[in-house]
């Protein structure tokens, strides 16, 4: 199996590190090799593109560089990263001249990149290297009568002709990956919506409003959990789902499940190293839908 330079940016060690532990987990039990770079830094995020796109660009090739130098692809667990580094990688391997004048900017750091590396999201990795039929094998405690909406996240799509996170359109990768588990991956009207989570540092009133509206369409379509990949995403639903119910006493009781959790519980791996205490929504319910021996859900 492919090693990969995994690559956790900013938000994961600092603000949800179950999703770190719990992929971690998984994805050593299905025979992916994970190597850490000490030297990573931060993407050089979205935000930083309207600023100074020079600086976003070099942001990204020093980590791009790094990566180059060990002969490895990066994986990416945040969706944030993951188009950061994605975009860049596009812009330099499209652009020699480009591709040069950033290389000049690293020349004082001792640094090159010649564009000989893949950007791939975790969520890829699963479903192109490992495979279905490899993630099914190892599922050994399916999820009965589960009904899960899986939310995408808008930077793992947009814009698509960079991205290119799934042939099918609209994507169906993610939905696979939750019914290898044996959970129903359901259709919900407001699916492809932003979740509002890039707004929290901004406008927090509209990021609450954006997130109740896929919560209250969620719910409507009767999901029992939301299932996230992205750190910001799961934060939305996870820490400010609670806060909607607080500050506006409006309750939805669909707690969001990262897919590394929801993926290692029906692996039979166990529920503290997944992590599955870091969220702050309770997932007992979850737990009680899984069958034992690998029975099939109904």
């Amino acid at each position: 199996m492919k090693s990969y330079a995994i690559f956790l940016g900013c938000s994961i060690p600092s603000r949800v590190n179950h999703y770190e532990a719990s992929a971690r987990m998984v994805l050593k039990e299905l025979g992916v090799e994970l190597v850490d770079i000490d030297l990573f830094s931060c993407c050089g995020p979205v935000p930083l593109r309207s600023i100074s796109f020079e600086m976003f660009l070099t942001v990204g090739a020093r980590n791009l560089a790094l990566a180059e130098a060990e002969g490895l692809d990066i994986m990416c667990l945040c969706s944030g990263c993951y188009s950061t580094l994605t975009d860049v990688n596009h812009h330099l391997k499209e652009n020699s001249e480009l591709r040069a004048a950033i290389n000049k900017r690293l020349e004082p750091l001792g640094m090159t990149y010649q564009g000989g590396i893949q950007v791939r999201h975790f969520l890829k990795v699963l479903h192109q290297d490992v495979g279905l039929a490899s993630i099914k094998e190892r599922v050994v405690r399916t999820y009965n009568g589960l009904q899960i909406a899986t939310h995408y996240g808008c930077h793992t799509l947009r814009p698509s002709k960079v991205m290119q996170f799934d042939a099918s359109s609209p994507p169906t990768l993610f939905d696979d990956l939750v019914e290898a588990t044996g959970a129903k991956s359901i259709y919900w009207g407001a699916k492809w919506q932003c979740c509002g989570g890039p707004l929290l540092g901004v406008n927090e009133n509209l990021a609450m409003d954006l997130c109740e509206n896929k919560l209250s369409d969620a719910k409507a379509w009767k999901a029992d959990f939301l299932c996230t990949a992205c750190p910001f995403c799961q934060v939305e639903f996870d820490t400010i789902q609670g806060k909607i119910a607080a500050d506006r006493d409006r309750t939805y009781d669909i707690p969001s499940i990262l897919y590394p959790q929801l993926l290692g519980l029906a692996m039979d791996l166990d529920r503290d190293l997944l992590g599955m205490d870091g969220n702050r929504l309770s997932l007992d319910r979850i737990e009680a839908l899984l069958a034992s021996d690998g029975s099939t859900s109904s």
